[in-house]
């Protein structure tokens, strides 16, 4: 009973600043008819509804891609952001109110006052009443985020971060103890339209002279036809040991409309071809042995593998696990996140790390050494950096590219540098 008494919680505190604020409105603009009219109050409420339901549906309701999820999510939060500073200044202007209300109601009787006194009790700046200056001064400051939200926006798509993570293994065999490891994901090659900023994510990714490369799904929107323009781009991808990589959810062809099966078959089919012809090793379902010396540790990738009902269930873990037991490390690629903790926790304890991508970090959210927070982690429990469950360890990449919405706020574009060492993580220890 928990869960439904916190969400109707919820619920009616959205409602009640919902009310307060439209009350605020209507102080501010007493003399504006259509504030006051019934058909305002009726938008103004079918809109706050929508977005409330918004914020549930994509928390709770397994029904649509992370995009459509995450762009509800986003439209809440913009909506939620410039609420909070309005009602700061109702506040602000009721604590006024109460303080001449307590004044008032305890100060002894005096002679009436002048008129001239009263107007200038309750005015400010002429004829603006204090009340309606606030209100009108909540919606400025409230339009102030939003506007430096906007303005920042596009800025984010392609400042590009390094991300460095030192991954300790215990089993690693001591000749791959300093190995280098570089992970990218979510290129969404249909989302571009500047080939010169996508190439400097690419050179500084190259910059860093990783010993190998992964990346973790979701080369297109739609359709293999958008990386064609691209492709003298990321055919730089390049590293000693190799460059591994899989499919996303939006490499399938799923999303689109094909004139016949076996046009979205032929999709899928360039998709392949299209990842050799980049130079990177793809694995569906299948894994590769990566030999230093006389010591082995292997990378395992299957298809998408997704547990809410929206994204497909393509991966075969059994397939991809054949003959590795030998191995004492294996490091999986797999696209969605919630694939490690439906399946891989539960029935493949054997599997050491898990690299992800596919939550995009929502492209919004605050991101620093200390802290993170986006409204994402209300659907998926590990959307960012790296999680543990007992010895098993997940890396979720917030992508490369972008999708939905052309932007990124406070959660930038991803580039990991992975440092594996032959050790405990010594943060874990007593």
């Amino acid at each position: 009973m928990q869960g439904p008494l916190i969400t109707l919680l919820i619920i009616i505190v959205l409602l009640a600043i919902d009310y307060y604020i439209l009350r605020g409105l209507q102080t501010a603009f007493k003399k504006t008819k259509f504030i006051h009219k019934k058909w305002f109050k009726l938008f103004y409420w079918g809109s706050s509804l929508f977005l409330i339901a918004a914020l549930f549906i994509s928390i709770y309701v397994k029904l649509g891609g992370v995009g459509l999820r995450g762009a509800l999510l986003f439209l809440f939060f913009i909506v939620f952001i410039f609420k909070i500073f309005y009602v700061l200044f109702i506040l602000v202007d009721d604590a006024r109110r109460f303080v001449i209300y307590l004044i008032r109601k305890n100060k002894k009787p005096e002679p009436a006052a002048e008129p001239t006194t009263v107007k200038a009790e309750t005015a400010l700046f002429g004829s603006i009443p204090r009340s309606e200056f606030l209100m009108k001064a909540g919606l400025l400051a409230g339009a102030i985020p939003l506007y430096a939200i906007k303005h920042n926006m596009s800025k984010g798509l392609y400042d590009y971060q390094l991300e460095p993570v030192t991954l300790y293994l215990p089993n690693l065999p001591k000749v791959f103890d300093g190995m280098r490891i570089a992970q990218i994901s979510d290129i969404h090659s249909g989302s571009f339209h500047s080939k010169w900023q996508m190439k400097a994510g690419i050179e500084m990714l190259m910059k860093q002279k990783a010993d190998v490369i992964f990346f973790t799904g979701d080369l297109v929107n739609g359709q293999t036809g958008e990386v064609k323009h691209y492709m003298d781009v990321f055919d730089k991808v390049r590293a000693p040991l190799g460059v591994y990589s899989i499919l996303g959810n939006h490499d399938y062809g799923d999303y689109g409309h094909w004139p016949s099966p076996a046009d979205k078959a032929k999709n899928l089919a360039d998709m392949v071809i299209a990842h050799k012809e980049l130079g990177w090793d793809l694995l569906i379902d299948e894994n590769r042995r990566l030999k230093v010396g006389n010591d082995e540790i292997g990378v395992l990738g299957i298809g998408n593998w997704g547990e809410m009902s929206r994204f497909p269930k393509y991966g075969r873990m059994d397939k991809a696990i054949q003959n590795t037991d030998d191995l004492p490390v294996k490091l999986l690629l797999s696209h969605d996140p919630s694939h490690w903790r439906a399946q891989v926790v539960k029935e493949y304890p054997q599997i050491d790390v898990m690299f992800s991508g596919h939550t995009h970090g929502m492209q919004f959210g605050v991101r620093t050494p200390e802290f993170q927070w986006s409204p994402i982690e209300y659907v998926y429990t590990e959307w960012a950096g790296l999680y543990r469950e007992a010895q098993q360890q997940i890396y979720v990449n917030v992508g490369y590219g972008f999708l939905a919405y052309p932007g990124r706020i406070g959660i930038l574009p991803e580039i990991t540098i992975f440092t594996l060492k032959a050790a405990a993580d010594p943060s874990l220890k007593a």
